[in-house]
């Protein structure tokens, strides 16, 4: 029978190094042995198998029936850097008269382990092909690049998910010689139906203990950052001591930093701790049963957001060795596990929770595809890969970062007379607000805002809020694209073609938005307002000046040359008093804070503002708000001058009615309640009786200028999937 392009069976290597690839390696093996009229199986076991401080696990696979051809002493002990590279060294050395007396067709190499690295160059470098198994998959430390050059080494590839397969693409691989099988691990997974799961518990863990009432940990160094991994391991047992729970833990991996975990495991005493159960290796089938029925696994190790999936077991996956691996909803991940509390937090969230299944790593079917594949294989096709450019898909995963910090932004206020910064959570909670008088040069200023953001940045650090960007509303026009106010009100001196994105990012190195106070207005009353899921409205800010924002169509209106919106300079009388702007009659010429202002000292200096029951100290300037109240204590020229003010600003918003038709006009700002009766009169005195019934509100926002500083940042940065 003619198989794989020969007249002969395909003889296959199987060459494995620990306990982890072999419980991957395991069921292809068991599949090629089932087939012996297509395949002749060789093993050869090297690594920690062969090493009694790691449990000589070699004997599981005589266990398991299997004929180990070859056994290798390949591990050079000391469990540092230099001892891996010199017993990657010493494989080299090893490997070439193995694979000159076994001559195998193919070998199958598992993974990204250092053995399996010397496994691939010796294979690649003798002209044997190879087949590599979880290739194109992501995750931390050094194990990303040891797999991913095993995969330039390799000419064939089993993956295990769509993602894995779509990286391989992308990294050149011959999409004819990839194949998604899923982990051939998920084919003893999904079938496990073991009903005496109780007297595996009782074995590993005691007679006392319940299912789901346990936890398994399995953490391992981390070799780019060993340091960090053992003080990170030492939080972990810390916090397991707290969470007070019956716990199995195995003992890491061979990588460098291992004898630095075990000297912390033992100074702790773990192995001597009532509630601790330390063992050096546990059974592929009994490990099965006892993360399928744990209250939580957690540590780092690629098990536990790989196989523990299958089973919905809660998982917390601490730092960096798995960051990039496609999980299932059961993984929780503390990213930066620098605190005993937050991995304790992150227990209390876990434990006892039961998840969805996940198949995200296979559907119990991954060997029968091996098999189909490895017949498939042309013996007489050249060893040349070729080589294809295609896209990578993105990765989505969970942070404890997410659930333990406030999601904010840093808002900037730029006024007339203050300058405000203020830590904004995600709901529109002002958490922190700092205020200083507005410099009135261009150098104080700009020194002033790097200065109070840096101050308000640090601060956000020590109230558990993560700062996702920076937000600036600022009068005059501004260029949002740039992030540059091009022209500024009167009131904020030195403030032309100034860039403000620039050294706010590059000293915060954070995104930075900019805009005009009118539009930041709305876009606090589209975030947090009455503008909330309103597709069209408009919003006026009465303050010392007057401007708006035009939200249509859910998106704020900003003009060819930034310039809309300026409301306050809707001209409503051809012979109007004079505007700051140069023109007359203009909305702000008659209801801005400084033309009442300006009203209320005209009268004072003539004695007609003050009435009984008011007085104006000599040390104060007269302002709006004299105005305001002798209006109220019946002041009758106060009363009609804030009338006129109010029919001003009726004016202006019949014409935006009349303009671009909103479902709602806001009116916002100090002044807004004092106008919002006359400016309903105006309306339905003057507009059309198609947008009479167009509602007039009064902002409920306390800080519209600041909030809608931090709606840009949330809405632009929180549009990115973390």
């Amino acid at each position: 029978m003619e198989k794989n392009g020969n007249n002969r069976k395909l003889r296959v290597c199987v060459a494995t190094c620990n306990r982890a690839d072999y419980s991957k390696l395991a069921p292809i093996m068991c599949g090629i042995k089932t087939e012996p009229e297509f395949f002749e199986l060789d093993v050869v076991v090297l690594g920690s198998h062969l090493i009694d401080d790691y449990g000589n696990t070699y004997r599981m696979i005589e266990q398991d029936d299997f004929d180990i051809n070859t056994r290798l002493h390949t591990i050079v002990r000391g469990e540092d850097e230099a001892a891996m590279v010199e017993s990657v060294g010493l494989a080299l050395v090893k490997l070439p008269d193995v694979l000159n007396r076994l001559k195998p067709d193919i070998m199958i190499v598992h993974g990204d382990r250092f053995d399996a690295l010397a496994l691939a160059t010796s294979a690649a470098l003798m002209n044997i092909r190879i087949l590599h198994i979880e290739g194109g998959e992501v995750s931390g430390t050094i194990d990303d690049s040891i797999r991913h050059a095993i995969t330039k080494l390799a000419h064939y590839h089993v993956c295990c998910t769509r993602s894995a397969e779509q990286h391989l693409i992308s990294m050149c691989e011959d999409h004819d010689r990839i194949l998604l099988a899923g982990c051939p691990s998920y084919d003893k997974l999904l079938c496990a139906k073991n009903k005496d799961y109780m007297s595996i518990i009782r074995m590993w863990l005691g007679d006392d203990v319940k299912p789901k009432d346990y936890i398994v940990a399995l953490q391992h160094p981390v070799t780019t950052d060993i340091k960090h991994s053992i003080k990170m391991f030492e939080l972990t047992l810390d916090a397991l001591i707290s969470f007070n729970k019956r716990t199995l833990v195995l003992f890491p991996n061979i990588d460098a930093g291992s004898k630095e975990m075990v000297r912390v495991m033992r100074k702790k005493g773990i192995e001597h701790h009532p509630n601790f159960r330390a063992v050096k290796h546990v059974p592929f089938e009994q490990f099965i049963q006892l993360v399928a029925h744990a209250g939580c696994v957690i540590g780092n190790s690629s098990c536990g957001v790989r196989e523990v999936g299958a089973f919905g077991t809660p998982v917390i996956n601490l730092g960096t060795r798995q960051i990039g691996r496609e999980t299932g909803e059961n993984v929780l991940h503390v990213r930066d596990a620098d605190t005993q509390d937050k991995i304790l937090q992150a227990l209390h969230l876990q434990f006892g929770k039961q998840y969805p299944c996940s198949k995200i790593y296979g559907d119990g079917n991954a060997v029968p595809r091996i098999l189909k594949f490895l017949k498939s294989i042309d013996l007489q096709e050249p060893l040349q890969k070729k080589f294809c450019f295609p896209p990578v898909k993105d990765n989505i995963s969970q942070d404890i970062d997410h659930i333990l910090e406030t999601l904010s932004a840093l808002a900037v206020d730029l006024g007339g007379t203050n300058l405000r910064v203020a830590i904004v959570s995600m709901k529109g909670e002002i958490v922190k607000k700092y205020t200083q008088f507005n410099p009135k040069t261009y150098e104080e200023r700009i020194n002033l805002i790097l200065q109070m953001c840096v101050e308000a940045a640090a601060e956000a650090v020590k109230l558990n809020c993560r700062i996702l960007g920076v937000g600036i509303s600022t009068g005059g026009r501004v260029n949002p694209r740039e992030g540059v106010v091009l022209h500024s009100t009167k009131l904020i001196q030195e403030w032309n073609s100034v860039d403000l994105r620039t050294p706010l990012s590059d000293t915060l190195h954070l995104p930075v938005w900019v805009d005009n106070d009118g539009n930041c207005a709305a876009m606090a009353e589209r975030k947090f307002g009455q503008g909330k899921g309103l597709e069209n409205f408009v919003t006026f800010i009465t303050g010392t000046g007057i401007g708006g924002g035009i939200i249509h169509q859910h998106e704020l209106i900003h003009g060819s040359s930034f310039c809309a919106a300026e409301l306050g300079h809707l001209v409503v009388s051809l012979d109007g008093p004079d505007c700051s702007c140069g023109s007359h009659g203009c909305i702000e010429a008659y209801a801005s804070g400084m033309a009442l202002q300006k009203e209320a000292k005209k009268l004072h200096d003539e004695d007609l503002l003050l009435v009984e029951g008011m007085s104006v100290p000599k040390d104060e300037a007269v302002g709006a708000l004299h105005l305001i109240q002798a209006a109220k204590l019946g002041n009758v020229k106060a009363q009609s001058i804030l009338r006129t003010a109010g029919k001003a600003l009726g004016l202006g918003v019949v014409n935006i009615l009349h303009t671009v038709n909103p479902s709602l006009v806001i009116l916002s700002g100090v002044l807004a309640s004092h106008y919002i009766h006359t400016v309903k009169d105006v309306i339905r005195q003057q507009a059309l009786s198609s947008v009479q019934n167009v509602d007039v509100v009064v902002s409920d926002l306390v800080d519209p200028a600041l909030l809608g500083a931090a709606s840009m940042v949330l809405d632009y940065t929180t549009r990115r999937i973390y």
